[in-house]
């Protein structure tokens, strides 16, 4: 899926991965990838970064659905 990503406002950084020999991105280990977005504002940006890390998948890839969650809350005083 890192193909379909193509909002110049998510950025993809590679840490466990390797081109196998047909030049296809594969996992190498460990951590594989971290995604980050820009928005207009935090929740924007976090729900960009989100749909781009739905679009990727491999075979026993997981991701976690908490990364940011404190900062709204931090941000939600009345």
């Amino acid at each position: 899926g890192l193909d379909q990503i193509h909002d110049p406002e998510v950025a993809v950084f590679h840490a466990g991965t390797a081109q196998d020999s047909s030049g296809r991105i594969v996992t190498n280990g460990g951590r594989v990838l971290s995604v980050s977005a820009l928005g207009t504002s935090l929740k924007e940006a976090c729900d960009r970064a989100y749909q781009a890390v739905g679009t990727i998948s491999f075979s026993g890839g997981f991701y976690r659905k908490d990364i940011g969650k404190r900062a709204f809350e931090k941000t939600e005083v009345a």
